[in-house]
C-alpha cells in the first residue's frame, strides 16, 4: 500500500506510544482514524488531537482481550468507513518474574490483551479486508501485529510476555502464509521492537479488576522483573515515532519483519544456532555477564 490517504486505519492501544504515534502519521497522511483504547482519557486526548489534525476519527473504549467488544467494534468501523486498509493490532501490556510464581490472572490478563487481542483482531477485520479485495481490484490491506524481541528470543525472568509474544509472532507469520493463498492485495506483518519508551511497564494501570493479582504480595521475582523492565524501557533511545514511521515504512514496502533495533537480532541468530545445534541455551547476558550476576544475585538473595 503505498497511498494512505483517504484510507482507514485500525489501531489499537491508540492512547500511547505505537499507536499513538501511528495515529499521528496516519493524520498527516489523510487517513481516517479508528482509534481504540481501554483507558478513556488517554483515548480522548488522541481523539482530540486527530480531530484538530483534520483526520475522521471513531474513537471507542474497548478492551481487545473481549471478543463480543471487537465484533461490535468491527461492525462500527464497517458502517462509518467500510473495510479497514490497516489494522494495526498494538494493544499490549507487560508481567515479569519467574515463570512458576506468574499467578492464573496473570497468565489471563497477559495473554488475554497480548495475544487474544491480536487474534480477535485478525478474526474480526480479515475476512472484511478480504470481501473489500473481492470486490475492488484496486483494494489493498495490510494488518500489522506487535509482538515483540522478546516474540523471537526468551529473556529470563519474563516468562508469560515471552509466551505471549511468541505465539503473537507464530500467529503473525501463519497469517501472512494464509493470506498469501487466497490472494495478494492482503498482507501483514509483524512488529518486534525492543526496549522503547512507551509507558508499557505502567500497564497494570489498566488492569480490569476481576484480573486483580491474588491477594498476596509481589513475589522477589516480580518486583525485579518489574523494576528492570521500567529501567531498560525509560532508557530507550529509539523513539516510539521512529518505530511508528517504521512501521509505515513496511507497509508500503510489504515487508514482514519489522525491527526497532536491527542489532539485537544477533541474538536471535544465536538462539536459532542453539536450536539447529541442539546445544543448551546460550546465556542471555554472555555479552554484559555484569547484568547477569546482578540478576542471578538479586534472585538468590535472602528474603
Amino acid at each position: 500500500m503505498q497511498d494512505f490517504k483517504n484510507k482507514t486505519a485500525v489501531l489499537t492501544g491508540a492512547g500511547s506510544g505505537f499507536g499513538l504515534e501511528c495515529a499521528r502519521i496516519g493524520a498527516r497522511l489523510g487517513m481516517n482514524l479508528v482509534l481504540v483504547d481501554v483507558q478513556q482519557d488517554a483515548l480522548d486526548r488522541a481523539a482530540s488531537e486527530m480531530q484538530t489534525a483534520g483526520a475522521a476519527v471513531l474513537a471507542r473504549r474497548v478492551d481487545v482481550s473481549r471478543s463480543a467488544d471487537m465484533e461490535l467494534l468491527g461492525a462500527e468501523v464497517l458502517a462509518r468507513f467500510g473495510a479497514p486498509h490497516l489494522v494495526f493490532n498494538n494493544a499490549g501490556v507487560g508481567a515479569g518474574g519467574l515463570i512458576w510464581e506468574t499467578g492464573t490472572r496473570d497468565w489471563e490478563w497477559v495473554l488475554g490483551v497480548n495475544l487474544m487481542g491480536v487474534v480477535h483482531g485478525v478474526r474480526v477485520f480479515t475476512p472484511m479486508m478480504l470481501a473489500a479485495a473481492r470486490d475492488d481490484a484496486g483494494y489493498r490491506g495490510h494488518i500489522v501485529n506487535t509482538a515483540s524481541m522478546a516474540g523471537l528470543l526468551n529473556p529470563p525472568n519474563m516468562g508469560v510476555y515471552n509466551v505471549s509474544k511468541h505465539a503473537v509472532v507464530s500467529l503473525s507469520e501463519t497469517l501472512y502464509q494464509d493470506l498469501a493463498l487466497v490472494g495478494d492485495q492482503v498482507s501483514a506483518s509483524v512488529l518486534c521492537p525492543f526496549f522503547v519508551p512507551t509507558g508499557i511497564h505502567l500497564s497494570a494501570r489498566n488492569r480490569p479488576a476481576e484480573l486483580a493479582q491474588d491477594a498476596v504480595p509481589p513475589t522477589r521475582s516480580q518486583l525485579i522483573g518489574q523494576a528492570m523492565s521500567e529501567k531498560a524501557v525509560t532508557a530507550g533511545k529509539v523513539s516510539a515515532a521512529d518505530v511508528a514511521q517504521k512501521v509505515f515504512d513496511a507497509v508500503a514496502a510489504r515487508q514482514f519483519y519489522i525491527y526497532s533495533h536491527p542489532k539485537a537480532i544477533r541474538s536471535v541468530q544465536t538462539r536459532m544456532e542453539d536450536i539447529l545445534m541442539a546445544r543448551n541455551p546460550t546465556d542471555p547476558f554472555a555479552d554484559k555477564p555484569e547484568l547477569g550476576q546482578q540478576l542471578r544475585s538479586a534472585l538468590r538473595g535472602a528474603p
